[in-house]
């Protein structure tokens, strides 16, 4: 079993990431390089509080992070607008 985090949308410019980029996390902590297209720490910041209880089945709605199809999403740390930068948001799902 592994997490997939999945860039679902960028606001601004991303100089990382583009939408549908992956980040896989194998056996909930190891982050697979070979199966993911890119890795910002911004986004890996926003996921850190997350993805232990996302990997391991709790409900999004419970963490407030549940999108309108219920999987847990959150954005990564850039304010786009202040630093001319991109905000990305990411939607976490255990595979």
């Amino acid at each position: 079993m592994h997490l997939e985090i999945t860039v679902k949308a960028i606001r601004g410019q991303c100089p990382v990431y583009k939408v549908g980029d992956r980040i896989v996390l194998r056996d909930g902590y190891r982050l697979d390089l070979e199966a993911s297209d890119a890795v910002c720490m911004h986004s890996l910041a926003s996921v850190m509080p997350y993805y232990n209880a996302v990997f391991r089945g709790v409900d999004p709605k419970d963490l407030g992070l549940a999108d309108p199809e219920g999987r847990a999403c959150v954005q990564c740390l850039d304010p786009c607008e202040e630093t001319g930068g991109g905000t990305v948001i990411l939607r976490l799902e255990p595979k």
